[in-house]
């Protein structure tokens, strides 16, 4: 058997241990990346918005099995039970070292740089036996996970996700996760912020509501109409940061202070300001499989059925025209949220690694 990874990020290193612990073997799989470092374009935006901790829980690693999870390590590194008290709870948010150790240590342990193959896959088509990647193959199953397709910008902006530091004044853009982040980490350096919105963010824990990660939450979710589901694919889009004490408080004393202000617009009023306001972008990425020019390549290639701005996929995440008894194609991470409403999760990148090994063992 041959089998091929496409990505070499988080989602990547999560579907290849998934596939080691399934009895796959190093000399089966290639994963072609561009990062031997499975984090390291994660950390490089993480350390820009100088985040601390996960917004996932105790088994958001990258590990084939869900036990032990962080929280379990955490407390026999540590010798204290509140990780296990506050992940009882749904409170329990690993630090970004603990999540970035343990991630090193799964690729470590995993064989990963025994199948790594430093290449940016530029074309995939189906042949017989299965697909070529760059003329190379074939490979008789290939999980595609090349992540977010770029930083949605705009112009005269520093990206939130990109090294920078404050200004005395700063207008950030946006209401989501990062930028609820920026909000804190300016006050802090002492700033005036203001927060440009077009509408009220979303406060909830996780990135999408937590029925979505179960049985009964996604079997309710596949059984919608594709008009319905991509209503849904939207509304479940609304940004969103957590509720708590920890975001409220500061917010609420600078709001008090006069250093946080709030305007109703966009990122066109944003670029109307004056030059000595720094202004950052904390709007995400650019949504859709047309701004991947692999999936987009892919789509045009194969005629693949889509619907606005997602790939139709089938529960398990392959793509139905080019999967059959003998060979399989399918999406991982952002790219398979017609799949999985929360693929761009490590939740996400292990249903659809899971789905894509059990595939693998019927046909060996």
């Amino acid at each position: 058997m041959r089998c091929a990874i496409v990505g070499s990020g988080l989602a990547a290193i999560a579907g290849y241990a998934t596939l080691r612990h399934g009895g796959i073997r190093p000399e089966e799989l290639t994963v072609f990346g561009t990062h031997e470092d499975p984090t390291a374009a994660w950390r490089e935006r993480a350390s820009a918005i100088r985040q601390r901790r996960m917004r996932s829980e105790s088994d958001g690693h990258v590990a084939a099995a869900a036990f032990p999870g962080l929280a379990v390590r955490e407390t026999l590194r540590e010798g204290r039970l509140k990780p296990l008290l506050q992940t009882a709870t749904n409170r329990y948010h690993p630090l970004v070292e603990d999540f970035v150790r343990h991630t090193g240590r799964v690729v470590h342990e995993s064989g990963w740089e025994r199948s790594f193959v430093r290449h940016r896959i530029e074309r995939i088509r189906a042949v017989d036996g299965g697909f070529e990647l760059d003329g190379e193959g074939p490979f008789e199953h290939v999980l595609v996970a090349t992540g977010h397709p770029g930083l949605m910008r705009i112009p005269n902006a520093v990206h939130a996700y990109e090294p920078h530091e404050y200004a005395s004044r700063v207008a950030i853009v946006g209401v989501g996760m990062a930028a609820a982040t920026e909000w804190l980490n300016a006050l802090a350096a002492g700033a005036e912020v203001i927060s440009i919105r077009r509408r009220e963010p979303l406060r909830r824990p996780l990135n999408v509501p937590r029925p979505y990660f179960s049985k009964r939450g996604l079997a309710s979710f596949h059984a919608l109409s594709d008009n319905d589901r991509a209503t849904k694919l939207h509304e479940l889009a609304a940004p969103s940061f957590p509720a708590g004490p920890e975001w409220d408080r500061p917010l609420a004393s600078a709001a008090s202070e006069g250093r946080l202000t709030i305007l109703r617009g966009g990122s066109e009023e944003a670029q109307t300001w004056p030059p000595d306001l720094q202004v950052i972008c904390a709007t995400g990425f650019r949504k859709g499989y047309s701004h991947d020019p692999l999936l987009a390549d892919l789509v045009e290639a194969h005629d693949l059925p889509t619907h606005e701005r997602w790939i139709v996929l089938d529960p398990d995440s392959t793509i139905p025209t080019l999967t059959d008894e003998a060979r399989t194609l399918a999406l991982s991470g952002v790219a398979a949220q017609w799949a999985f409403p929360a693929a761009d999760t490590i939740a996400g990148a292990k249903y659809a690694a899971r789905a894509f090994l059990r595939r693998l063992c019927r046909t060996r």
